[in-house]
Order: C-alpha cells, then sequence, then structure tokens
C-alpha cells in the first residue's frame, strides 16, 4: 500500500481532504482514483488506511477506514551537527537518521564552520521521506542553525565528540535517553574553547572509534550507536 503524509490529518477523523499538491500527485502522476486504498501518516504516531472518495486532481477526498495512534516514544535521540558546505552531505545524513529513528537534529555553528545559512524546509522534505520510506509513524523535528554556545547553554548536560586528544567515555557507556544531546563539530572540529564551554556546562567527552570521521559520517554514528543503547 502506498504511504503518504500529510500534517493535517487528526486522530478520529472519518474522512479527510488532501492538500492540492499531494492531490495532484495522487491523482495526475500516480493515476490513482475512486475507492483506491492507500495510507496516511501525520508525523505525530498517526496511521490512518483510506480509500479514495472523490478523485479530485485539486481536492482529492478520502474516507478514513482505520486508524492506529502510537504514543509518542519516552526516549530521545538529539543529534546537534555543525552542517558541511556542501549541502547533499547534510541531506543524506537527514535521510538516514530518520530511518534511524533520530527525534531531533540541531545545527550549529562556530568558530570553524563553513556555513552560515540553512533551509530547514528542504531538509524536511528529505525527513518526510524518509519517514514514509521507512514506516516511521514521527516525524524528527528539525531546529534552525543557531550557534554553538546558544546550543550549549540552552541545552547543558550533553555528550560532545571531538579529535583533541584526551580522555573520552564510549557513547553506549553514559548515553542517557532523555535530556542527553550529542554535539558533532563541524569538519574543522570545535575549537578548545567551545569544547571548554561545553565541559562548564555539563558535557562528558565522548569517543566514536579510531579511526577519524566525516561530520555527517560521525552524527550517525552517533546516531546508530544511541538507538543500539535504547534498544537493548
Amino acid at each position: 500500500m502506498r504511504i503518504f503524509f500529510d500534517s493535517n490529518i487528526a486522530a478520529g477523523a472519518t474522512t479527510h481532504q488532501l492538500s492540492e499538491t499531494e492531490s495532484k500527485h495522487i491523482v495526475k502522476v500516480l493515476r490513482m482514483t475512486y475507492d483506491d486504498s492507500l495510507g496516511l501518516i501525520n508525523g505525530m504516531g498517526g496511521y490512518f488506511e483510506a480509500k479514495i472518495s472523490n478523485a479530485h486532481p485539486k481536492r482529492c477526498e478520502l474516507l478514513i477506514i482505520s486508524e492506529e495512534i502510537q504514543n509518542s516514544p519516552a526516549e530521545e535521540i538529539h543529534v546537534a551537527l555543525g552542517p558541511t558546505k556542501q549541502m547533499e552531505r547534510i541531506e543524506w545524513f537527514v535521510e538516514k537518521a530518520t530511518e534511524i529513528g533520530i527525534t531531533e537534529i540541531s545545527f550549529i555553528t562556530g568558530a570553524n564552520s563553513e556555513r552560515v545559512r540553512m533551509k530547514p524546509e528542504r531538509l524536511k522534505k528529505k525527513a518526510i521521506s524518509a519517514m514514509k520510506q521507512s514506516q516511521r509513524r514521527f516525524l524528527p523535528r528539525i531546529n534552525e542553525l543557531t550557534s554553538v554556545s546558544e546550543f550549549i547553554k540552552t541545552h547543558p548536560n550533553g555528550l560532545i565528540a571531538h579529535c583533541y586528544d584526551g580522555e573520552k567515555s564510549s557513547l553506549t557507556s553514559i548515553f542517557k535517553s532523555s535530556g542527553c544531546p550529542i554535539l558533532i563539530g563541524p569538519e574543522g572540529d570545535f575549537t578548545k574553547d567551545e569544547i571548554d564551554l561545553a565541559l562548564e556546562n555539563g558535557y562528558k567527552t565522548i569517543t566514536l572509534g579510531e579511526n577519524r570521521l566525516r561530520t555527517e559520517t560521525a552524527a550517525l554514528c552517533a546516531c546508530m550507536q544511541a538507538r543500539l543503547t535504547l534498544d537493548q
């Protein structure tokens, strides 16, 4: 069954009208018609099985057959990373992290950052596509770009990965299921001042392995290790 996304459908709905964009895609592109079945997710835990009751290319109407509502997950996986110069690499991370089950993604800018502007809406589309493909029920929150210092002060007591020498713990040994954001630096890494600020605000230093990883690879590795820790 084809799966579609619409954040406007609410629990308990018996009928629903899709947006003009989604209606055109379903009726004109996919050639779906009256009484065809489809699945609909709202990114907030809802899954709805429906049939097309009016195959209008601008306002396709659905009859809701059944619904399943999942409660919001108690655990959190929140990764904050310095965006790379090439947006394709960040889009790749968002896609794969959504499939794994990340709950929140933040982007941070600091002294060694390569990018100072972001387009969250484009990344949200990638996340929606990955959510549909992996049949996950919750869309991760994607935050606006903010400074490293502001993020650390707003989200204390997390984990930070960097390439400087020093004592480090494995992520799996100290990761917590809530209130534990994971900081991944830009390709030029965090400055020592930024690391010191994190440590002063309750952050603990982690290692993701022996090899030096690209920013998006390190972020995905952290996401995967957090997921495996929560699933134990």
